[in-house]
C-alpha cells in the first residue's frame, strides 16, 4: 500500500507540476525503487485511459468520399488518402461537429459521421477556416450529444502533458500518442504546439490534457506558410499542431452560419531590402491589394501596423497573423517620398495556383 502511495505521489507530481517539499519524505523520480517505477509507470497509463475514455462520447468517425482534391495527386509530399476516415469532435448538443479541413480540400459529394454508440448520420459542410485549417459538419439525429470540456489557453502550461487522439487510415479504435505542449500562441497565435505525434491518422482529432479535456483541435500546420496541406511534411517530426476551441465562441458562431475565412494575401514579389532594415519590393501583382493601394517596385515595407519590419521572416510573421478582408497599415519608404508613407489597405483572399479549381462554396443548412 504504502509503494502505491509513493508511486501515486510521484505520478501527481509528474503529471500535474506539484511541487515536493525539502522536508517530504516522498522519493524523487532519481531515487525510486524498481517496484515503484513500475507502479507509477501503471498509474500513467491508467491515468491516459481514463483521459481517452473521457473524450470519446464526444469523439466522432468522419466518412468522407472523394473529400481530397490535389495537383498532380499529392499534398505536401504525402499521397492523397482518398476514401478514408477521419476524426471530429461534437461542440454542440445540436450535433455541430468540428474537424480538420485536411480531408476536405475540395467539398467531397458524401459526408457521413459516425458516433460512439455506432451509428451512421448523413453530415453536412457548414463554414471552414483555412488560416486555422478546421471546418464546421453538422448532423441532425434529435438528440443532444455530450461536450467535452475546453481548456483556455491562459489555463495551459508549456510543458504540461498532451494526449493526441485520431482515427485514421479506417481503423475504428482511436490511435493515442503521449506528448507535451512545447509552445503557445504559435502560427500566428492561432495554436499550440506539441511534441505529441499529430499526422493524417489524427487531423481533427483532440488534443488533450491528463484529465481528459480538450486543449485544441489536431491540424496540419506551418508557421512559415498558409498553402493547402501545409504542415503535413511535419508528420512523425515532433512538432505539430492544435487549434484550441475555450475561447473560440464568436469563430465557432461564425462557422455554424456557414461563414469562410481565408488567409491572407497582399499581392507583392519581395526580397531583402539591400540597404539596410525593411523589405524591398522586387515586383507588384497586378489586381491585387498592394496594386489597387498603389505599391509600386523599389518600394521599400519598413513597419505593418506600427510593428517594425526588419526582415522577410518578420513580414512573413505579421501577415500570417491575418485573414482575407483586414485592414492594415504599411509605412513605405519610396523613391519620390523624403518621409516615410504610410497607406492602408485591405487584404485579400489568395488566387488559387494555376490549375486547381476553386474550392466550391459551402452550402447551408436550410
Amino acid at each position: 500500500m504504502m509503494n502505491r502511495f509513493r508511486g501515486l505521489c510521484l505520478l501527481l507530481t509528474l503529471l500535474l507540476g506539484l511541487p515536493l517539499a525539502a522536508q517530504d519524505a516522498r522519493p524523487s523520480a532519481s531515487n525510486l525503487s524498481p517496484q515503484d517505477s513500475f507502479q507509477a509507470m501503471i498509474l500513467t497509463s491508467k491515468a491516459v485511459r481514463q483521459a481517452i475514455e473521457s473524450i470519446q462520447p464526444s469523439l466522432v468517425t468522419i466518412e468522407s468520399f472523394g473529400g481530397v482534391s490535389v495537383v498532380q495527386g499529392r499534398i505536401g509530399g504525402i499521397r492523397k488518402q482518398g476514401e478514408g476516415n477521419t476524426t471530429g469532435i461534437i461542440v454542440s448538443p445540436e450535433g455541430h461537429i468540428v474537424t480538420s479541413t485536411f480531408n476536405f480540400i475540395q467539398q467531397p459529394p458524401v459526408i457521413t459521421v459516425v458516433t460512439s454508440d455506432g451509428t451512421r448520420h448523413v453530415a453536412k459542410m457548414l463554414g471552414r477556416d483555412d488560416t486555422r485549417k478546421i471546418c464546421m459538419l453538422k448532423i441532425d439525429t434529435g438528440q443532444e450529444f455530450p461536450l467535452p470540456e475546453m481548456v483556455p489557453v491562459d489555463q495551459m502550461q508549456v510543458g504540461q502533458w498532451a494526449i493526441s487522439l485520431g482515427v485514421g487510415y479506417g481503423d475504428v479504435n482511436p490511435a493515442a500518442s503521449v506528448g507535451i505542449i512545447s509552445a503557445k500562441n504559435r502560427v500566428g497565435g492561432r495554436a499550440v504546439q506539441t511534441d505529441a505525434n499529430i499526422s493524417p491518422a489524427n487531423y481533427g482529432g483532440p488534443l488533450l490534457d491528463i484529465q481528459g479535456r480538450l486543449l485544441g483541435i489536431c491540424v496540419p500546420m506551418n508557421p512559415q506558410s498558409q498553402a493547402v496541406g501545409a504542415g503535413v511534411e511535419w508528420y512523425d517530426s515532433g512538432i505539430g499542431f492544435a487549434i484550441p476551441l475555450a475561447d473560440a465562441d464568436e469563430l465557432l458562431s461564425g462557422l455554424k452560419e456557414g461563414k469562410r475565412v481565408y488567409p491572407a494575401y497582399l499581392g507583392i514579389l519581395a526580397m531583402p531590402n539591400p540597404e539596410g532594415q525593411g523589405v524591398w519590393i522586387e515586383q507588384v501583382v497586378q489586381g491585387s491589394p498592394a496594386d489597387r493601394a498603389g505599391l509600386a517596385p523599389e518600394d521599400v515595407i519598413v513597419a505593418i501596423d506600427g510593428v517594425d519590419v526588419r526582415d522577410m521572416m518578420q513580414l512573413r510573421k505579421i501577415l500570417n497573423r491575418q485573414q482575407a478582408g483586414a485592414q492594415i497599415e504599411l509605412t513605405l519608404l519610396t523613391a519620390e517620398e523624403t518621409e516615410p508613407k504610410k497607406i492602408r489597405l485591405t487584404l485579400d483572399r489568395p488566387p488559387p495556383p494555376k490549375g486547381t479549381p476553386e474550392p466550391l462554396e459551402v452550402p447551408r443548412i436550410r
